[in-house]
Parts: structure tokens; sequence; C-alpha cells
């Protein structure tokens, strides 16, 4: 098959494009080599010569009618993903794009059989809760009044009551809370449901936290693999926000490529929706004592850093039931991931300032709070 893989230059993409390759597949990538992702407008080293490569942005309509010549299935990787207060980019970037995919296919009668869309685990927010009394909930977020006070949990909404137990989230639940979950849910509608109305087989894929090697070095927001990592690799000591005992759902990026065949070969998958994690919680402070071990630190003892970033989810476990019913199922740990990550790490040049940088554009955005206890 002729595979076109839009965002193909980048973290999931590229790897994505080296299995199909590997399948036999005909891979064709379009990206726009965006900063921050792409700090200069050059195709990466990293990706295979037999791909065939298309510089172009997924929204406009010329180029992507020309990727999409010939073509029998998408992946649609192109996304703006740091959560940063540039509200209309999300937007314009992952829900125009893919609009724009399913209305070519149909106003030029293109032969694509299948569309896959990168959605993501923001749209559920904090997630599913048990009150006191057993009731399942989903939480608001938390206030900015809240946080400073370091007051870290999430409260029950009215009528309920606490404390609040968080809960393995299934994809029945959609509670997105911030820009980019709202932009992804967005995306997720357009897909499933244009797919459907016109007959053209799709699939959203929830990505849980990825990690590995590749994963850009310069988002200022995202990546708790590459935060902690450069900063061990810097001989700093990572910042933990809130009280370091968020829960999260880690999951390597060779599971995650592994999910995207999975979908790609099964009709079951076919205008469906399925958590992509690594099913096994951990908190953000074991995670960053797993990295301190991979870097040979092994006196580390993790503490917060007295700071939190507005728009955290508080707990977050993607339930991957679902797509283990396909026989999928994540087989590499965190330590696999940092282990990966730390290697790619070690080959970069000129990476000692990008964690200061990262960390100035944080504050210039006022992401970054302190904690002010009364």
């Amino acid at each position: 098959m002729v595979i076109l893989v839009t965002g193909g230059a980048g973290f999931i993409g590229s790897h994505t494009s080296d299995a199909l390759l590997a399948q036999g597949h005909s891979v064709r990538v379009l990206d726009s080599l965006e900063a921050p992702v792409h700090p200069k407008p050059i195709k990466p080293t990293y990706l295979d010569e037999r791909i065939e490569f298309i510089y172009g942005d997924a929204r406009d309509p010329k180029v992507m009618l020309y990727a999409l010549q010939g073509v029998d299935v998408v992946y649609h990787f192109a996304a703006f993903q740091d959560y940063l207060p540039v509200f209309t980019r999300y937007f314009d970037v992952n829900v125009t794009s893919t609009a724009l995919i399913y209305e070519l296919i149909v106003q030029e009668n293109l032969p694509v059989k299948k569309v896959i869309v990168a959605s993501s685990q923001a749209t559920l927010g904090e997630g599913l809760y048990l009150d006191a009394d057993g009731k399942e909930c989903l939480p608001d977020i938390r206030s900015d009044e809240q946080l400073l006070k370091g007051d870290w949990e999430c409260r029950a909404p009215e009528g309920l009551r606490g404390p609040l137990q968080w809960q393995p989230t299934q994809e029945t639940v959609a509670n997105p809370q911030n820009q980019y979950g709202i932009s992804k849910i967005s995306e997720e509608k357009v897909a499933l449901h244009l797919g459907k109305r016109y007959g053209i087989p799709s699939v959203a894929m929830r990505y849980s936290i990825v990690q590995g090697p590749r994963q850009s070095f310069y988002n200022a927001y995202s990546g708790a693999c590459r935060v902690f990592c450069l900063a061990f690799h810097q001989r700093n000591e990572p910042s933990i926000y809130e009280d370091g005992m968020q829960i999260r759902d880690f999951v390597n990026i060779f599971d995650m490529v592994d999910a995207n065949l999975t979908v790609l070969h099964d009709e079951r998958a076919d205008y469906e929706m399925f958590h992509v994690g690594g099913d096994k919680p951990m908190t953000v402070m074991d995670f960053a004592s797993v990295v301190a071990d991979v870097f040979g630190v092994h006196d580390y003892k993790p503490r917060p850093c007295g700071r939190y970033r507005f728009g955290d989810t508080r707990h977050i476990c993607s339930d991957v039931s679902k797509l283990k019913a396909l026989g999928w199922k994540p087989k590499r740990d965190v330590y696999r991931s940092v282990q990966d990550y730390k290697a790619w790490l070690d080959t970069a040049d000129n990476i000692g300032d990008i964690l200061a940088y990262c960390n100035k554009q944080m504050a210039k955005m006022n992401v970054v709070r302190q904690v002010q206890p009364s």
C-alpha cells in the first residue's frame, strides 16, 4: 500500500514510517518542519531515504491534494501540541487539517481506504473518579486559587462527597480541560463522524505520554522523559511540580507504533477510538527516580520544587482494555523508554541551553507558578 504520514518527520510519525517501511509499504511523508519540534527547516537525518518527502503545510489544500494522490491509507500526525496560551493555533492546526483531508477525499473522490488520526489522553481531562459513596464522576479543572495554596487533589463535584479516588479511564469519557484536549476531541469527532458518514474507515488513537528517542528537545511544556533526562544529563536537579504524587501513564514509542499497525490491519478498529497507554500507573516522583537510576545518580532523592504548572492534570491513567482486545499489549517498560532516550540524547549536539530556554518560555507565558501557602 501507499501510505501518507502527515507530520511524518516528527517523533511519532517517523517511527511509524519506519515500521510501515519494514512491512513493505511505500511511505510518503508530509511535514512543514515547524519550530519548536524542528529548530531548523531541514529534513531530519533519521528519515529513511526510501521515504518520499513533501515539505508543506497540512492545512494547505493544494499541498494536501498533491500529497493524497495515489494514497491508500493516511496516518494524520501533524499537530500543534505544546500547552501554551496560543489558543487559536490548536484548532487551526489540529482540526482544520483533519477536516481538509476528508473534504478532499470526498470532493475529489479519492480511493483512500483508511484514515488514522492521532488524538490524545488530554481529551479525558481529569479522567474518571469515584466519590466517597462509590459514584462515578468527572471532576472539573482545579482552580488557580486552590493550587496556589498547595491544595492538589481534585474536589468532588456539587452533590457528591469527597475524597475522590481516581480510576483507569475508558474511551467513553470525554472531559477535556485545556485548549489542546479540546482541539483533539474536536479532531476525533471530525474523523469518526465524517468518516462514517462518507464511508471512509477511520480510527482515532488517544495516546498517553509517549516516550523514546527522537522526541523533540524543544517543546517548552510537554515530555516528562525529555525534561528529566535533560536535567540529569546537565547534572541539574529536575523540577518536580506539585507534590510529585501525580499519577501518570507512560507508553513506549515502539509499543505505540505496534498499536498504530494493529488498527491498520484490523477491520474491527474501523470507526472506533482507542486508548494507547502503558497500562501501568506511576507517580511523577517514581518516574524521576527511574531517570536518575538510568543516569547513574543512585543517591537521588526526589523532592518537589515548590511550583506548579497551571492546567496540569492531577491524576490520569488510560484503560487500554479495548485495544488489548484486538491482540495488542504494551511490552516495554519505562526503564526501556528512558534508556533509549538517554542513548539518543548522548548523540545530540548543542543542547546546553535547551532546558533553560524552555523554562524561560514557560515563565514568560505564566505557565509555571509559585505555591503561596497561607
